[in-house]
């Protein structure tokens, strides 16, 4: 152990995103390779003489306790925990969260050495994952709230592949065979239909881990909602969501010393009319058994909305991937004169 080809695999898949910054000490993690990130892993991470690194990922994460932190983070998948190697800013972003963190080595701040903390979640403790539309992140739940992490993949090649790498390694794993099912009365069935959660599509592991997908009453309420958001257009017979992506919107800040730039995560829906961005909240939902109440935003918020028809141009970046697209709107002043015109002219 390592197989020649896995090392290869994860020496290639060792890249940091280029629009994303990080630390000095993941850029020093992302430097290495082949047979040296397998003793970095042994020597630094793992927990376990005996535990084999099996995929390792770029990602962005989100913790449950911290649902506004967006952090960039090194997955790392064992045959016995997954690992997150996070940006040591992590530890500094949010005053909430003394008690989640814990800051014996914060004297280390001003000399050279570079801390990364390193969030474990043991695969023993691992509940549940549910998987984003169209698997643009996904959510991983543990036992509490201290172990809800969603990463923000942004791609379902990425997404697809860490699924089945998980999968593979929970079929290693000795559990206990569930209990047989216990026949419930008409009562109880008649009753647990009435909880007014939304049944997925789940798959239920050998490992009794369950992996969740999103059917399609979860794209009609997507549209549901943004029907809410068109105005005038509501009555339209049928709102198709033609695409649904995970993106960033960026805020160009001019006039400083160097012009610099902000990655804001949106959620980018098109429809056949209009072209909308959201904040959406991809911690909180579907709720964990534990919550006592609601979280305190909705899912999805609108932060814009354009019509298609005012849309000028397109102006399209040559860099490579992650292409950033500038829209030029038209500002059209009497929005309301030109739709019913067309709609007298043209609409039924």
């Amino acid at each position: 152990y390592p197989s020649e080809f896995l090392m290869q695999k994860i020496t290639e898949d060792n890249q940091i995103p280029v629009h994303l910054h990080v630390s000095v000490s993941l850029q020093y993690v992302a430097g290495l390779k082949g047979r040296a990130l397998v003793e970095f892993f042994h020597s630094n991470i793992a927990e376990v003489e005996n535990e084999e690194l099996r995929h390792l990922m770029w990602s962005s994460v989100l913790f449950y306790k911290t649902p506004s932190v967006e952090v960039m983070a090194c997955v790392l998948l064992s045959t016995k925990a997954i690992y997150f190697l996070l940006d040591d800013s992590f530890i500094h972003a949010d005053e909430h969260q003394s008690d989640f963190w814990n800051k014996e080595n914060s004297d280390c701040e001003n000399s050279t050495f570079h801390l990364s903390c390193c969030f474990v979640l043991k695969l023993n403790d691992l509940q549940s994952v549910n998987v984003g539309l169209f698997d643009q992140y996904f959510r991983i739940t543990g036992h509490s709230a201290d172990h809800i992490v969603t990463c923000l993949t942004r791609d379902s090649y990425n997404t697809h592949t860490f699924i089945q790498q998980l999968m593979a390694v929970l079929s290693l794993l000795a559990r206990t065979p569930s209990p047989e099912p216990v026949d419930k009365d008409f009562y109880s069935e008649f009753g647990s239909k009435n909880t007014g959660k939304m049944e997925n599509y789940e798959l239920i592991h050998s490992s009794r881990v369950k992996f969740i997908y999103p059917n399609e009453e979860e794209i009609g309420d997507l549209a549901f909602l943004v029907a809410e958001k068109m105005d005038g257009l509501t009555n339209l017979p049928s709102l198709n969501i033609l695409l649904y992506v995970l993106a960033f919107q960026v805020n160009h800040f001019e006039g400083s010393a160097q012009n610099t730039s902000s990655l804001q995560p949106k959620t980018l829906i098109l429809t056949s009319s209009d072209l909308f961005l959201f904040d959406e909240d991809y911690i909180s939902y579907p709720l964990p058994e534990f919550a006592k109440e609601p979280p305190k935003r909705d899912k999805y918020q609108l932060a814009d909305g354009r019509r298609i028809r005012d849309l000028d141009r397109v102006l399209m970046g040559y860099q490579t991937y992650p292409q950033a697209l500038t829209f030029v709107f038209d500002d059209v002043q009497n929005q309301d004169l030109m739709q019913n015109l067309t709609l007298d002219h043209f609409g039924e």
